[in-house]
């Protein structure tokens, strides 16, 4: 006989306190913005096909950077689903670097 079990979904936490909200910021900054930066300093400062390959290659770091911090914050049974960077850099910051603990809760 087949168990029917339903699985919690948690959902991506909140951040209450500015710091904590500056830094998940500028960590979804880092994560959006890294590639195209490296790809137009890498244009302005050597030549195109340089910055093609530096595309290339910072596309792939961060894809890697990306899935290190999803694949270390996230429950297991959610991981299947998609996250956007602002819902990583959520996720990272409130199990990681901000231990806040929930008003509602209390």
């Amino acid at each position: 006989m087949r168990e029917n079990t339903i699985h919690l979904f948690e959902p991506t936490p909140t951040l209450h306190s500015k710091k904590c909200k500056y830094l998940a910021k500028s960590l979804e900054y880092f994560l959006k913005y890294t590639t195209l930066l490296t790809t137009l300093l890498s244009w302005y400062l050597f030549d195109y096909f340089i910055a093609l390959m530096a595309l290339i290659l910072s596309y792939i770091i961060m894809g890697i950077i990306r899935s290190k911090l999803r694949n270390s914050v996230i429950p297991p049974n959610q991981r299947e689903y998609q996250y956007n960077d602002e819902g990583i850099a959520s996720w990272y910051v409130a199990k990681e670097l901000c231990f806040e603990e929930d008003e509602s809760i209390s």
